[in-house]
């Protein structure tokens, strides 16, 4: 997420961050987000440091809805970043998804990892 931040700043943009764990996504803006970004409500479930397990959502039973209400009564559970441009709406793991979205960079980006982008 820092990386993604850094590389939009790079851009020359100064972007409105959404602190979803302060301020979580609504239900029906969740399920437009995913919509816009054209992949399915479980590839935005985040499994890693979550209540995923405890929840039993690895279920491939469960519906999009039953997902849905899941991430929106636990927002931990909404894997992040989401960016949204003009240009579209992008889960941005890996960091470098984001370079889709964004005018070129102003030179060079170097990601804390040390790996330029």
């Amino acid at each position: 997420s820092r990386n993604t931040l850094e590389m939009i700043r790079n851009a020359g943009i100064e972007p409105h961050v959404v602190e979803y764990l302060k301020t979580p996504p609504s239900r029906t803006l969740l399920k437009q987000l995913i919509a816009r970004m054209g992949i399915s409500v479980r590839d935005v479930l985040r499994q890693k440091g979550t209540p995923f397990h405890e929840l039993g959502l690895g279920n491939q039973e469960l519906s999009d809805d039953e997902l849905l209400d899941s991430m929106t009564a636990h927002p931990i559970l909404i894997n992040r970043p989401i960016v949204v441009t003009p240009s579209g709406v992008r889960l941005c793991r890996p960091s470098e998804q984001v370079m889709d979205l964004l005018p070129p960079q102003r030179g060079v980006f170097i990601k804390e990892d040390g790996e330029k982008v």
